[in-house]
């Protein structure tokens, strides 16, 4: 195989009471990229249709994710690498780590699969630190593996893989303003009261217990947010009016999505997921900002490979 060509999945992460270690792929929304092999070794980012973004392999997160993957398996033949950007930067639903996890999925096949989805977490993470300023993998880890990833440990890295229930719909809306992780993250405080740790853990054990059982009502129960949501929230335009226009319109529960500006809610069935996102239209229908409005089932594969 002399080249390929992949959808690279949006993603959800932390789900509200998942901060950093739970993350969902999404299915029809995503970025494509053509990877090919090059006589001359190392990696070279032929262009990137779509964005504004660097062509620097050094300042690309697909670039170092690339280079660390490349350092792993030493082969005697070069990457090319070509994005189409359908995921804006600064989105909340996963745009670097399509980008970090497609690079190295793509480069892991013309290098005949050496390494399992799951092994190549940790490369697409190298990619995510140099966006987001730390190598999580709540974004990556289900954009490889598909359905719900759970990052169970860090040090060392251990992820589960959680399938979705069948009739899981999620519905995202992205006001087109940017909101960079980094200074998602720099609002955020560094210590929480015994109080709110006993409620985060009671919300995330409770919802991989309603994914793992198709609890429907246990996983929206559990979309709670002790953390983050309080401080993040006054970085969206309209967050509180969105969620409860969700809530309304028949949804589990939601939140924001990722570092945000996305907020997204879960609904059982693709007609709720749909309601859901009519509601959240109307509440932005005035707003001097643009948006996009994606339903989306669950991806329980990933990336794909196209023709």
């Amino acid at each position: 195989m002399k080249q390929i060509k992949i959808f690279c999945p949006a993603t959800i992460a932390n789900l509200s009471c998942g901060f950093d270690v739970l993350g969902v792929c999404l299915d029809n929304v995503g970025d494509e990229m053509i990877i090919a092999k090059t006589e001359e070794k190392g990696v070279r980012i032929k262009a990137i249709i779509g964005a504004d973004l660097p062509l620097e392999v050094e300042k690309n997160v697909a670039g170092v994710a690339a280079l660390a993957l490349i350092e792993k398996l030493q082969p005697d033949f070069g990457f090319e690498i070509t994005i189409y950007k359908n995921i804006k930067a600064g989105s909340g639903i996963g745009s670097s780590a399509a980008s970090s996890a497609g690079a190295v999925y793509g480069i892991n096949a013309l290098c005949g699969s050496p390494l399992s989805n799951k092994e190549l977490i940790y490369y697409a993470m190298q990619g995510e630190a140099l966006a987001s300023g730390a190598p999580h993998a709540d974004n990556v880890a289900p954009a490889l593996l598909g359905g719900f990833a759970f990052i169970h440990s860090y040090e060392p890295l251990n992820i589960v893989h959680i399938d979705a229930p069948e009739e899981l719909y999620a519905t995202v809306i992205h006001p087109q303003i940017e909101l960079k992780t980094k200074d998602a993250r720099s609002v955020l405080k560094q210590t929480v009261t015994l109080k709110q740790a006993i409620k985060q853990c009671g919300n995330l054990g409770g919802l991989i217990c309603g994914l793992y059982t198709s609890d429907y009502e246990l996983i929206g129960n559990s979309l709670h947010d002790e953390f983050v949501e309080p401080k993040r929230s006054l970085l969206i335009p309209n967050y509180a009016q969105l969620k409860q226009a969700a809530y309304d319109a028949g949804a589990l529960g939601g939140g924001i999505s990722g570092a945000g500006p996305s907020v997204f809610a879960l609904s059982r069935g693709k007609e709720a997921a749909e309601k859901v996102a009519q509601a959240m239209r109307e509440v932005v229908k005035d707003a001097d900002y643009e948006c996009d409005i994606h339903v989306s089932p669950i991806n329980s594969q990933g990336i794909k490979v196209l023709p």
